[in-house]
């Protein structure tokens, strides 16, 4: 593990502080970028700004719990819950098709890397944002042509957003 070479890394710094900012930005950045370049709703900005606001509530938890003999894990749990607020303001329903699902998934996983980075957990910041990348991007075009379900009981065609593909064109 990176802490484990440089133990520096997890110290609350200025310089820490920077290279977690950094990560944030780099990460949230190529999740945001790509939902952005199709279009989503929530783009690069929200991304960013999600991770990094994830990010400094964990570091600020840690920098508590460190000095102040508090519980750090209680913020980033109000994190997690709180990011649902904003999630489900991306959420449409119109007449059986829901969309932004995958956006507000997107959100949780930002600020889900921000509170990983918050924490010094560099590297599962790391390959969370390929991951997330990943099913972003490389899963789209796989979703859409072989993953099809039908609603009800009949063979009529009818298809809901959830069940027939991801809900981002």
């Amino acid at each position: 593990m990176l802490v484990e070479k440089y133990p520096w890394l997890l110290e609350p710094n200025l310089l820490t502080l920077l290279i977690r900012t950094l990560l944030a930005l780099i990460c949230a950045g190529v999740i945001g970028f790509e939902r952005g370049a199709h279009g989503s709703a929530a783009g690069l900005r929200t991304h960013i700004l999600v991770c990094l606001g994830a990010m400094i509530a964990m570091c600020t938890g840690v920098f508590v719990s460190m000095y102040y003999n508090a519980d750090a894990e209680r913020i980033g749990a109000q994190v997690v819950s709180g990011i649902g607020f904003l999630g489900a303001g991306t959420i449409m329903v119109n007449r059986g098709h829901v969309k932004g699902l995958t956006t507000a998934a997107g959100l949780w996983a930002s600020a889900c890397i921000g509170l990983a980075i918050g924490t010094g957990f560099y590297e599962a910041a790391i390959v969370g944002t390929v991951a997330v990348f990943f099913v972003e991007r490389g899963l789209k075009s796989f979703s859409k042509s072989h993953i099809k379900k039908k609603t009800g009981d009949s063979d009529d065609g009818h298809y809901i957003g959830v069940l027939e593909r991801d809900d981002e064109v």
